[in-house]
């Protein structure tokens, strides 16, 4: 992959925002938009167990889903709480994503703030979060809402690659999904380029996000993500304007996922492998125009 750092910034006004990032659909680290917080250092383990530890979460592994796994399906369920003592002792590959702790505990809503100055459209009633062990993975997937994602760092660190959903035929994107065919686990030590060669080609960003770091990924973007370390994260997001992005997320969360599910109900093993063969014609066919092949 052809690799560039994720420029950070410390403090930005809304105009270049806009002009620098949000328009052109560039990433950012935003280093202190978190900083005046009081989650910033206010949030911890403890925390969130006295306020939520009895609510039982869905639980999701590292092993990738198989034919017959439904979109969004959870591997197992457990306390919150005994999940955040578990994923303290140690490396746990295990992750828990899009869960709204908010209807839980709304008292902490005032603990953070949404930044309107930077964007509009932000779906308050959706700040989620999203916790891992260490060695835990969330795979390559571009989120099916299409929102524009603040993502903020709170405890631990992770690695992240990112890019842009031009690229997706060059990541083997399924037809039908929001999900690769191929597999980024430790990539930045080394890729399956023998049986995925269009990735040799394909542009990306990378970075580790620290504590306190705002992670800007504009809507549509392509994100892997490997904890480092134990850690949480919370995402604020914000559709994007105008009309026609609006319909493209209708179709996305009530036609595409639907189609998706309804053909891993019905033909699930001949659904799994003709998406991968799709997934790679397509690529076949972007390197080609590229004159990579």
């Amino acid at each position: 992959m052809q690799l560039t750092s994720i420029e950070r910034v410390p403090d930005i006004s809304p105009q270049a925002f806009r002009q620098n990032y949000l328009l052109p659909k560039k990433p950012v680290i935003l280093t202190e938009l978190s900083s005046q917080w009081p989650a910033h250092n206010k949030w911890n383990w403890d925390y969130f167990k006295q306020l939520v530890g009895d609510v039982r979460v869905g639980v999701y592994n590292n092993t990738r889903a198989g034919a017959k796994v439904l979109v969004n399906g959870a591997d197992d369920y457990m306390k919150f709480g005994d999940y955040l003592d578990l994923i303290q002792k140690g490396p746990v590959e295990l992750r828990i994503f899009l869960f709204n702790i908010f209807n839980y505990a709304k008292d902490i809503r005032s603990d953070f703030t949404f930044p309107e100055h930077l964007a509009k459209g932000f779906l308050k009633r959706f700040p989620m979060m999203f916790v891992g062990g260490s060695g835990s993975i969330a795979h390559m997937h571009y989120d099916i809402d299409l929102s524009h994602i603040f993502h903020t760092q709170f405890i631990g660190r992770k690695r992240v690659l990112i890019l842009d959903n031009a690229q997706s035929p060059m990541i083997y994107k399924m037809p039908a999904t929001v999900e690769s065919a191929a597999s980024f686990v430790n990539w930045h030590q080394s890729l399956d380029t023998d049986n995925f060669p269009a990735l040799k080609y394909a542009q990306a960003y990378e970075t580790i996000l620290e504590h306190g770091e705002t992670l800007f990924m504009p809507a549509g973007y392509w994100h892997h993500m490997q904890y480092i370390d134990s850690g949480f994260a919370m995402s604020l997001r914000a559709l994007p304007e105008g009309i026609a992005p609006k319909f493209n997320t209708l179709y996305h969360l009530f036609g595409m996922r639907g189609f998706n599910n309804m053909l891993i109900k019905l033909f699930p093993e001949w659904w799994y492998n003709y998406k991968r063969q799709i997934a790679r014609r397509n690529a076949d066919v972007a390197m080609q125009k590229l004159g990579f092949i």
